[in-house]
């Protein structure tokens, strides 16, 4: 009988162990199939012109370079506000709140907002950035907007990231005389960098793909700007996503939509491996 459910329990086992394989295997293959469809409609139409040039209508000329210098604009102004805020609301919430009644309402509104579409984003980005704050059409307006969508995906995943660091390492460090910052900023973040990383690549992977949201709030306008005129009102900037759908939807120029995805995707891969590294070097405590 009992090698009869052992024989079973095996089965059922190797079963699940090939379903979870194929599954991933899946996965892999969709990804790389999609990755390489992209690359291989797109790198033979990107040039030097392509990447270095603006478009134009009168000279039938297209390029992106607005679109690339727009989009890292949006993406730093973003990062260095939301970084702060969503890290700094995580590690009240879980070192410092104690009305737990609070932080399970304040919980569900993060959650609640991480799935609201970012259409609505955009309207609400327009009617308070734009038009409340009379900063126009422009690059900080739609930055403002992405850190009011990016903040649930930060604070979730680095407060996640907080309660994996276990009770003994900040009992520790009170153990030796710490105070409770000293003891936040030296052992109990650096062991939640991991979240902390994790939480700053998905964030910067939905500000690189979003469009709804900045066509409502950073407008479509395809002028090379300086970092000095990027942080100003008024300012209006088209990114590589808003570019995309322009030329893919409006114009139904396909060679030149798949060559923005391919940097964009290039760009998204960059991004993203940086801050990998940077998070290990963070974890390892090479950089104070």
């Amino acid at each position: 009988m009992n090698e009869h459910i052992s024989m079973k329990r095996k089965v059922r086992d190797l079963i699940l162990d090939f379903l979870v394989h194929m599954a991933a295997l899946v996965i892999i293959a969709l990804i790389l199939m999609m990755t390489g469809y992209i690359l291989f409609r797109g790198i033979p139409n990107i040039t030097a012109e392509f990447l270095t040039s603006k478009p134009s209508m009168v000279k039938e000329t297209v390029g992106i370079l607005p679109n690339i210098m727009n989009t890292l604009y949006i993406i730093f102004i973003t990062i260095i506000i939301v970084l702060p805020l969503g890290v700094g609301s995580a590690v009240y919430l879980q070192e410092y709140a104690s009305n737990r009644k609070a932080i399970k309402i304040i919980e569900l509104a993060t959650e609640t907002l991480a799935g609201i579409p970012s259409i609505i984003y955009g309207l609400v980005g327009m009617l308070i950035f734009v038009q409340f704050f009379s900063l126009g059409t422009s690059l900080v307006a739609g930055s403002l907007t992405l850190v009011i969508m990016m903040l649930p995906t930060v604070i979730r995943t680095t407060q996640e990231s907080l309660k994996t660091v276990p009770a003994s390492y900040r009992e520790g460090a009170f153990a030796l005389g710490a105070g409770k910052w000293y003891a936040i900023r030296t052992v109990v973040l650096p062991s939640a960098v991991d979240g902390i990383v994790t939480g700053c690549i998905l964030a910067v992977g939905r500000i690189t793909g979003e469009s709804a949201a900045l066509m409502f709030t950073a407008g479509m306008a395809n002028e090379i700007l300086s970092p000095l005129n990027a942080v100003k009102p008024d300012h209006a900037g088209s990114t590589l996503t808003v570019s995309l759908y322009m030329y893919a939807k409006e114009r139904g120029d396909f060679d030149t939509a798949f060559a923005i995805a391919s940097v964009l995707l290039i760009i998204s891969i960059i991004i993203n491996l940086t801050a990998k590294l940077a998070g290990k070097k963070l974890k390892k405590g090479d950089v104070k």
